[in-house]
C-alpha cells in the first residue's frame, strides 16, 4: 500500500496520480487507488482545506503523487443579470451549499431540490459533468456560529470538542 502523510509543493512531474471527487478530496483519512490501480492510504493532517486539483502529495517512499479532480455531475447556474446571480448565490449560501464561483456562473453538486429552487428564482440551470472545486470559505477554519466576538473566536469550535469543559 502506498502511504501518504503529507502535502508538498507542487511538482511538475509525478510518479502517480489520484483521481478523486470533491468529497474524497475533503477527507483527511481515506483509502483510495491511483489511476493505475495501486492501493493508497491517505493520512493527512486534520483540519486542512480540501485537496485541490493539481496539488502534490509526498508518499512515505518518496514518490510524488498528483491529485486530480474527478469530473462529477454538477449544476451549472447562470442568470440574466448580476443581481439575479447574486441572489441565487445568497440563497445557496444560506443553505450552506458548497459552491464553485466563476465569471458569470455558479456550480454546485447536482441536487434536484436546489435545482427546483434555482429555477423558481429565474436562473438557468444546466446539468454538466466537470471537476468540482468550490470555494473553501473566507476563514479557512471550518463552520461556526460564534457570537462571542473576534477576541474569543477559535477556528476549532469548542462545540465539537467532547469532554472538554470551559
Amino acid at each position: 500500500m502506498l502511504v501518504i502523510h503529507r502535502r508538498t509543493q507542487t511538482h511538475a512531474k509525478a510518479d502517480a496520480e489520484l483521481l478523486l471527487t470533491y468529497e474524497a478530496r475533503s477527507k483527511s483519512r481515506l483509502r483510495c487507488f491511483t489511476t493505475t490501480g495501486e492501493d493508497v492510504g491517505l493520512f493527512l493532517e486534520r483540519g486542512q482545506p480540501p485537496l485541490r486539483d493539481g496539488e502534490s502529495l509526498e508518499a512515505e517512499d518518496g514518490r510524488i503523487v498528483r491529485v486530480r479532480a474527478r469530473p462529477e455531475r454538477l449544476l451549472h447556474v447562470t442568470c440574466a443579470s448580476a443581481f439575479e446571480l447574486t441572489r441565487a448565490a445568497y440563497h445557496l449560501g444560506n443553505r450552506h451549499v458548497a459552491l464553485q464561483i466563476g465569471d458569470g456562473w455558479l456550480r454546485l453538486l447536482d441536487d434536484y431540490v436546489l435545482k427546483d429552487m434555482l429555477l423558481q428564482l429565474g436562473a438557468t440551470v444546466e446539468a454538466i459533468e466537470a471537476p468540482f472545486q468550490p470555494e473553501h470559505g473566507a476563514y479557512g477554519g471550518g463552520h461556526h456560529h460564534s457570537h462571542a466576538g473576534e477576541a474569543e473566536f477559535s477556528y476549532a469550535p469548542r462545540l465539537h470538542q467532547f469532554g472538554v469543559r470551559p
